[in-house]
Parts: structure tokens; sequence; C-alpha cells
């Protein structure tokens, strides 16, 4: 049976000048690629890519948008460039994101995604041109008690590292501006609260499907630190779908504007040690991992779930591709890379893929 497309987003979105922060990140580069196959007028702000091989230069993204190269921790930078684009819709996503990189360095970890944060509302609230605001953080952002039901987008934010607890302070920072300041200028702003993330061109370090891909390529055994720890994992074009509908229907309606849950359904919340055993099992090769527990690790959580329901009530949302879908379709695209594929074109095939379902 043909699958007949809906082209609502795409419609929605061609033609509109869009800033992104973060664009050169693994998540900022898939978002960048969706909305330039739409004709959206991109532009994004970023210090250059944080890895070496990169998703952004292997799209060639600097080639396919207006890409500026900076800290957002600036404001007279991220000012000057907000005020030559003139962006109706704003999505901010630059940020240190790593727990383990917050404990070697919370100085920089705080300056970048707290100042980042007030730096962008600023830009914000001293401009006339913005008509849809996200900002994206984490579900590390509440006071996790390792309970077993999820977390309400009502409940404490309280991160408990560095990372978490600065994405917790760009949480309320944003609340603040938009009490004071958006509401009034009747702009629409949204948090979106993500769990983990995994796809192909994620090549950061302290992940553990990025781990398991740099094993994979090099013939050898993967090492898990943590097997146990429990984690809501969602291929990246999840999140990046519902953040493109709730800049979407807020734009259309201030109405939808709030603070949501981002997450898989609960049989996608699986342990680290289950999820790499997936891996090995798409991947073949007799790949195998191994447990390498750390006895004096930093903290992270054991276990950490959201409770998705408020967002699929509002926006009639549900996931399209479970963790085993999603595994499948990162080895898929890690497999394309290992053969020195074009990886633009294996992108927008999952794009295409995932966004005609």
């Amino acid at each position: 049976m043909e699958i007949k497309k809906d082209v609502t987003m795409e419609n929605f979105f061609k033609g509109k000048n869009i800033l992104i922060t973060g664009h050169t990140g693994f998540k900022g580069s898939w978002l960048s690629e969706i909305l330039i196959n739409w004709e959206a007028n991109v532009s994004g702000f970023s210090l250059k890519p944080p890895t070496e091989p990169n998703l952004f230069s292997l799209l060639q993204l600097n080639t396919k948008m207006n890409s500026y190269i900076g800290d957002i921790r600036n404001l007279k930078d991220v000012k000057k460039i907000f005020n030559e684009i003139e962006p109706e819709i704003v999505v901010h996503m630059a940020a240190q994101p790593l727990v383990r990189e917050s404990y070697e360095n919370p100085h920089y970890t705080y300056e970048t995604n707290v100042m980042g944060t007030v730096n962008i509302c600023e830009c914000i609230r001293t401009s006339n041109c913005v008509k849809s605001f996200l900002n994206v953080t984490t579900d590390k952002v509440y006071e996790n008690k390792e309970k077993q039901e999820g977390y309400d987008e009502d409940e404490k934010l309280d991160g408990f590292d560095p990372y978490s607890n600065s994405k917790s302070c760009s949480e309320i920072i944003t609340h603040s501006y938009n009490n004071s300041f958006f509401k009034e200028m009747n702009i629409p702003t949204s948090t979106a609260r993500a769990g983990n993330v995994i796809g192909g061109g994620d090549f950061a370090k302290d992940r553990i499907v990025p781990d398991c891909v740099k094993s994979a390529l090099s013939d050898e055994n993967i090492i898990i630190r943590n097997p146990y720890s429990i984690r809501p994992y969602q291929h990246v074009l999840e999140p990046l779908n519902v953040y493109l509908t709730i800049i979407k229907k807020q734009y259309d309606d201030i109405n939808y504007s709030g603070y949501y849950n981002v997450g898989p359904d609960d049989t996608d919340c699986i342990s680290t040690g289950d999820l790499a055993t997936l891996f090995c099992e798409k991947w073949g090769e007799n790949l195998k991992w191994i447990n390498k527990s750390e006895m004096n690790a930093p903290h992270e959580a054991n276990f950490l779930k959201l409770n998705s329901s408020k967002i699929k009530k509002v926006f009639d949302w549900k996931p399209k591709w479970n963790i085993d879908t999603a595994i499948e379709k990162t080895v898929e695209w890690a497999k394309n890379y290992k053969d020195n594929n074009d990886m633009a074109i294996c992108t927008d095939k999952q794009i295409e893929e995932f966004f005609n379902i």
C-alpha cells in the first residue's frame, strides 16, 4: 500500500527564518538537515563541531545554511547575529551536554548552559521578530529520586550534577523570562525535556551508542562501565519531530506554550547492558560487550524515566520507531559510514522514512 506523505509540517516551515543554536552538534545537525530539506531559511550559531569526525561536516551543512561560528556566552556576538537574521523561530540547543565533562569543567558548564540561555532570552526580549521560541533541555532536570514511575512536568527541578543542574537553571530562566516578558510580548515559549537520544552521526565521547559504534568500527569489544543503569532511549528523529510540532502549534496558537517531557514508551526504557546486547545483535560480525564497571566513577543516576502522557494528550503524539528500530537505523547509518557512502543520502533517506510513516 502506498504511504501518503503528510506535507503539513513541510509547508509550515518552508520559507521561515529559523535560528538554531548548537547547530553543529548531533541533534542540531539532524534538525538543520530536516529544515533544509523542507526549504526553510536556516541559520545556526554555535561553536565549531565538537568532534572529529562529526555529522555537521559529513552532511556539508556549512554549504546549505547560514552557519555562524561563535560562543553562546558572548552576548554581543549573539545579538549581532540575531539582528542580522531576524528569526521568526528560535530553537535553543547550544549547551555543554556531557555529565562527566561537567564534573571536570563545572564553571564552563554553568557559563554555557545558564548564561547562554540568558543571552538568547535577552535577544528575544529586545527584538520584535520572534513568533515561536523553544528551549531544549533534558530529562535530567528533575530531582532524581530513582522512583519507578516517570517524572511529570510539574515535579521539582533540581539536577544533581553540574550538567543536569545547569539545565534545571536553564529551565527556570526560561520560565522567568516567559512570565516577566514573553507572555506580555505575545511570544509563544516552551521547553522540551528529552530523554537519551541515539542515531547515526553521534561521535560524542562518554555516550553508550557512539562507544558501541566506535568499537564496532575498530573490531574491538564494547566496554560498558555501568550496564545496569536504565534510561529512556529514543531515536533522535523522535524528539526532533516533537520539537517541530511544538514550534508549529504554538506559532499558530500561544495556548500550546508549555513545558513538555519527550520520552519513549516504557518498553523502550532499558538498561545500558540490554542496549549494548541489542546493538551487537543488529551489528553482527561476532561483536560483543564486556562489563568494566568503575569503582570511583562520578555520580550518575541509575534509573531515570519520563512521563510523556501530557505531550501525547496535547498533540495526539506517539513514538514512531521503537528501540529495536532505533538501533537498527543507527547500525544502518554506521555501516554506510564504514563503507564511505554519501552520508547526506543515508541521512535524508532515514528522514524521509520517518516522516512518511
